[in-house]
């Protein structure tokens, strides 16, 4: 197929109009005709317009697009002709790898073969993901006393690997090597330096900071953008790009940005972690580690008090804490919980490393220089934690199911903190996902929780034609949850409406005790059926289990909170999604009772401005997984009576997408 591709300034006379390039390039007869598989979609065209009169005039914007508006292209048209024109960076941030590959793999593949200009496109990753070759024939020296015989044979293998591999990242090796070989070979951002290793040429985390400094497109992830933030220098070069300041940044997945942004922009420092650093200077049980390389003793016996020292501090913590229902959090509310009895321990063992370093061989110099750094960072992490200074923060400790302590803070209200970040820099910013709206026509509720209060807003629906497409079913006679009968109820119902579609079911739980015990009661009843019950958490990891459930197209899948979001299930394979209950957040959760509070605080309804918000933006998540195109069709399942019982319930459906409901009877 003969096509004439055009540019910017060719089309639209300068080199300014963006808009009226984006209306082109995605209309009947734009650029984008000439690929095989292209449909005009006008919500498309429209959201692209909007994307570039926002980057044109240097604002921020906010955009919710319903799913099959085919975003991810309306927003890299524009972004890719600005980086072009104006030689500036656009920085694509999104939450999920799956997004990530797919704007590398075939979004942006896709642009480049209707563009008249080439642009470079960069997949970034966190630096950790990167193999340092520099550090690697360092352990490989070293390794006697630096790795158990096991740990030695993993360290051979990523040497072979490592001759082959084009990026040097761990996702491209073909097994898992231990955390502790990983962590001594990777990547580290006061170890791996163009001074230590850019010189060779060989190193992958300094040949892909060459490849940042000459790329158009930057694709990150939103933990790694606000990672790269708080360490900003590393990137800029002269002031020009990357994090700022020539810069524009379009955020997708936005609804995530809220949670993300609170957990990079607070504190964690768990029991293992701080024991995994410290193993790196010195094991007792192995006898290995830098203290060892070097021989020196009083590190070695200082480590040694102080991994008996974090043993009996968070001994002390879960004694101090009183643990809620389901003992996983306990939010702490004055200052030194437990005394600290780390603190000096950690000083003397950083003061050590320093003092070992200035007297060690270069190979392991730098090593030691950054374990230093990171048991001092450790400390005044740990004083943060124990004097609780900051009235805006909320602190707790976390246990998670191998009974590992995490000392937390976080933000209560991240919007104070992303305001002068991204809405008062004059800084270009588009935020975009499928679901930030709650029913409210202009987005008020995203806007306010991220701090873009002025921030003009957009709301695309779906090319879909959901009546056509799709029925809700709801429950009238559905106990409520918790009580007695509901959960005989929900099996009942679950048995109907999977019997209904022939499986191809996914079942969205809200807790995974309730979930393993559906699984239980219910696994003879598929069995007998002909119907393979995929369950998370049983051997099986998210992405195996997916596939799975795309080959059998007669399957059933139970999952939980990972599940709600980022699956792509087209065609028959998935007709029938059952939510069992509204997707409310745990009120016990500390950043929950921290948030609601401080709404109680000004005076308002925490339940309706910040519980139900939540929960209708999780249940849309949920919905969201049944039509993925315009062929699919099916039924949503809600079994929870309160949409039906409560005066909220309306608040629910209104902010789904318009399609019939049926009520069922008993």
């Amino acid at each position: 197929m003969k096509r004439t591709v055009i540019s910017l300034s060719e089309y639209s006379g300068h080199t300014n109009d963006l808009a009226d390039y984006a209306t082109h390039f995605f209309g009947p007869d734009g650029d984008l005709s000439s690929l095989d598989a292209f449909e005009y979609r006008p919500q498309q065209q429209q959201m692209a317009v909007a994307v570039a009169r926002a980057l044109e005039e240097s604002r921020a914007l906010v955009v919710e697009a319903g799913t099959g508006v085919g975003k991810s292209l309306a927003y890299l048209a524009p972004a890719v002709d600005m980086a072009l024109s104006e030689r500036r960076k656009a920085v694509i941030s999104t939450h999920t790898i799956n997004l990530q590959e797919q704007l590398i793999n075939k979004d942006i593949p896709l642009l480049q073969q209707v563009m008249d200009r080439p642009f470079r496109p960069l997949l970034l990753k966190g630096r950790r993901n990167y193999l340092c070759p520099n550090r690697l024939e360092k352990a490989m020296y070293s390794g006697k006393e630096m790795f158990s015989s096991s740990d030695l044979q993993d360290l051979k293998a990523i040497r072979k690997w490592s001759e082959t591999t084009k990026d040097g990242t761990l996702s491209d090796l073909d097994f898992s090597p231990n955390p502790r070989v990983w962590s001594q070979i990777c990547s580290e951002s006061h170890v791996c330096t163009p001074k230590f290793c850019g010189y060779k040429g060989n190193c992958f985390y300094q040949e892909v900071k060459k490849r940042v400094a000459e790329a158009d497109v930057i694709v990150v992830n939103h933990t790694l953008f606000f990672t790269l933030l708080a360490g900003q220098a590393e990137f800029m070069e002269e002031g020009v790009g990357f994090l700022f300041p020539n810069d524009f940044l379009i955020f997708d997945e936005a609804h995530t940005l809220e949670q993300v942004a609170a957990r990079q922009m607070g504190l964690n420092l768990s029991a293992s972690g701080l024991k995994f650093e410290l193993q790196r200077l010195y094991n007792p049980k192995s006898r290995k580690g830098l203290f060892q390389v070097t021989g020196d003793t009083e590190g070695r016996q200082a480590t040694i008090r102080l991994l008996q020292d974090i043993d009996a501090f968070f001994e002390g913590v879960d004694d101090a804490c009183k643990w809620g229902k389901w003992g996983r959090e306990f939010r702490v509310r004055d200052p030194e919980l437990v005394e600290d009895s780390l603190g000096a321990g950690l000083i003397e063992v950083s003061r050590r490393a320093r003092t070992v370093a200035d007297l060690a061989k270069d190979s392991i110099k730098s090593e030691l220089t950054d374990l230093a750094k990171r048991i001092g960072g450790a400390r005044a992490d740990l004083a943060t934690f124990l004097d609780q200074t900051d009235d805006e923060t909320v602190y707790w400790v976390e246990k998670n199911e191998n009974e590992n302590l995490t000392l937390v803070a976080a933000p209560v209200d991240v919007s104070e903190l992303l305001r002068p970040i991204f809405f008062q820099s004059g800084r270009p910013c588009i935020f975009t996902s499928a679901t930030l709206g709650i029913g409210d026509k202009d987005l008020t509720y995203f806007r306010n929780r991220v701090g873009a209060e002025e921030v003009e807003s957009v709301r695309i629906g779906s090319p879909f034609d959901y009546p056509r497409q799709m029925k809700i079913h709801l429950v009238r006679t559905m106990p409520a949850p918790g009580t007695d009968k509901y959960e005989e109820a929900l099996e009942k119902w679950i048995i109907y409406f999977t019997r209904k579609s022939k499986g191809s079911a996914f079942v969205l739980f809200t807790s995974y005790k309730l979930l393993t015990a559906m699984a239980d009661a219910l696994e003879e009843f598929f069995f007998d059926e002909g119907i393979e019950l995929l369950v998370q958490g049983k051997g099986k990891s998210r992405g195996q289990l997916i596939e799975q459930f795309k080959e059998d197209r007669s399957s059933v899948l139970f999952g939980t909170d990972s599940f709600w979001t980022g699956v792509d299930v087209p065609g028959e394979a998935l007709t029938n999604v059952i939510i069992t209950r509204l997707p409310f957040a745990v009120p016990d959760h500390p950043l929950t009772q921290a948030r609601t509070e401080h709404i109680e605080e000004r005076g308002g309804n925490a339940f309706m401005e910040y519980s139900v918000p939540e929960a209708i933006l999780k249940l849309r998540q949920g919905v969201g997984r049944l039509i993925r195109s315009e062929d699919d069709k099916g039924m949503v399942v809600l079994l929870d009576n309160r949409i039906l019982s409560k005066r909220y319930g309306s608040t629910f459906l209104n902010a789904l997408p318009e399609a019939p409901v049926e009520i069922e009877e008993d």
